[in-house]
């Protein structure tokens, strides 16, 4: 469902973008625990393709970074590694994620991150008309064009998704 517009929650991710000039649609929808991408896609009836996940990582030798990648695919971390030059990389502890990025896990967005970070996007995501991400709350996603994004975050695109792991 739509949100209204006077009842919406200000958040650092907003905020950044409200201060670049950028107008989203907000869509609010009842976050539930471990529902992902899937029940975000399900509940406000949009193609899982479209929903970006933002996720926090960190390298072998715990430098953290952002990787944005379709609600439906998986990050080869393997790949990633071999794109940075490190020996590994990792999914972070959700309450390190939370300390890097200030944001709970399951309301993380690349934009208004507490502390900057790297951002990666998977390549594909550039192509696509419009997507909906993370608006730095657990229920609230905004829908955002590439060049939205691109005004913002200055993001290295890569090549690692493979198909989701169920």
């Amino acid at each position: 469902m739509s949100a209204d517009k006077d009842k919406l929650p200000v958040t650092a991710a907003i905020r950044e973008l409200r201060n670049a000039g950028i107008k989203c649609p907000v869509l609010q929808y009842d976050y539930i625990e471990r529902g992902g991408t899937a029940r975000l896609a399900s509940e406000l009836d949009l193609d899982e393709h479209l929903v970006i996940k933002t996720l926090i990582l960190e390298t072998s030798d715990k430098s953290p970074l952002v990787i944005l990648m379709h609600g439906d695919r998986s990050v080869s971390l393997k790949n990633l590694a071999r794109f940075l030059g490190v020996k590994g990389v990792a999914p972070c502890a959700p309450a390190q994620a939370e300390r890097y990025s200030g944001y709970k896990c399951g309301g993380t967005s690349p934009f208004g991150l507490r502390r900057k970070m790297p951002v990666y996007i998977e390549k594909s995501i550039l192509d696509l008309p419009f997507f909906y991400i993370n608006g730095g709350l657990r229920g609230l996603v905004l829908r955002l064009t590439p060049a939205d994004l691109l005004q913002v975050l200055q993001p290295t695109p890569v090549q690692v998704a493979i198909e989701a792991l169920d």
